[in-house]
């Protein structure tokens, strides 16, 4: 077992089962040194956590940090396939790009996706401190509340 896969385990953290993509679409690309990972769901099992929107007359803040949250662990999934397994490779989250489905004048995307990037930095430490986008938008597919992408730098 490697040392993130360990840290995983401290934290309490289980990685989702596999899934096939909703779309015509790869999970993940490699480009040399760079993973850049498909946007993920708030979806575990299947089944989307938390719709949205987020804001005023819907979901919480807090709630869609949480669903945040999940779709980092999906990532960290998907981050482990390009990985061949081995997390232990992973050297710098380069960005996270995140995606609100939110209220009419939702402004407080950044506070959601937070549930993201603590999942990142609390696993990876410094190397997983990341440059970041948090959007609020329209509409998610599925309805679900929170997506988010990201690009990452692997060892060779």
């Amino acid at each position: 077992m490697g040392r993130i896969d360990q840290r995983l385990d401290e934290l309490g953290i289980v990685l989702p089962k596999p899934w096939t993509p909703r779309g015509n679409f790869l999970p993940f690309r490699k480009e040399g040194r760079l993973v850049h990972l498909a946007g993920q769901l708030c979806e575990w099992d299947g089944e989307v956590i938390c719709h949205g929107p987020v804001g005023e007359g819907g979901v919480s803040v807090e709630e869609a940090a949480k669903a945040a949250r999940v779709c980092a662990i999906n990532l960290l999934y998907t981050l482990k396939l390009a990985c061949d397994g081995d997390l232990d490779r992973v050297v710098q989250i380069q960005r996270l790009g995140g995606f609100v489905a939110g209220t009419l004048g939702f402004s407080m995307s950044p506070q959601v996706i937070n549930g993201a990037s603590a999942v990142f930095i609390d696993v990876f430490g410094e190397a997983g401190r990341h440059a970041r986008t948090a959007v609020a938008v329209a509409g998610l597919p599925v309805n679900a509340a929170v997506e988010v992408d990201a690009i990452v730098v692997v060892a060779d």
